[in-house]
Order: C-alpha cells, then sequence, then structure tokens
C-alpha cells in the first residue's frame, strides 16, 4: 500500500482506527515523520496526542542499523536487539547488554 504523503497515511490510518473513537485512547507518536500521522488520528478520534522521545543506538559503520534504543522518561529505558548486538561484535552492544 502507498501513500500520497504523511497525512494521507493518517488519515487512512484513522478510518481503520474508527472503531476506537469514543472509547478514550490516547496517540503516542515518534517525532520525526510519525507526529504528522499521529495527528490525523488524534483529530479524528479526537484523541489526545502525545509524544514518546527515542533515541536509536545505531551500529557503527553502519548507521542506519539499530542495535538499540534509549528510551526518554523519568527512567530511561534501554532497549536491545540481542540479535543485531551479536551479529556486529559491537562494543557498544555490549556496553548495552550492561547498561540497564
Amino acid at each position: 500500500m502507498s501513500f500520497a504523503n504523511r497525512k494521507d497515511a493518517g488519515a487512512r490510518l484513522a478510518a481503520a482506527l474508527e472503531g476506537y473513537h469514543g472509547k478514550f485512547p490516547v496517540v503516542i507518536a515518534l517525532p520525526r515523520g510519525g507526529v504528522v500521522v499521529a495527528a490525523e488520528i488524534a483529530t479524528a478520534l479526537d484523541a489526545p496526542l502525545d509524544l514518546l522521545f527515542v533515541q536509536k543506538i545505531g551500529v557503527p559503520f553502519h548507521s542506519e542499523l539499530a542495535m538499540g534504543a534509549i528510551v526518554e522518561g523519568p527512567e530511561p529505558t534501554i532497549v536491545r536487539n540481542e540479535s543485531i548486538i551479536r551479529q556486529a561484535r559491537s562494543t557498544t552492544g555490549n556496553f548495552l547488554r550492561y547498561a540497564s
């Protein structure tokens, strides 16, 4: 399925989620593209919109490949992709193993 843009994607997803209207959903978006999609959904469902800030931890020399992420909050959460860490044999990945 392709979309004209993120706003179009959000409108179509909102239509698919129409069953949640009136059930007090909360829409959570990731910055950098997700906010436009989520705003369409929140508007259509008359739901509050919140942001979740996440920092990707990339594999060295493969910037698009994530071996983990840090989720902001009062106590930041580290999420690890153990499979990628093993494959990359990354010392950063080894740090991530013990960081949380």
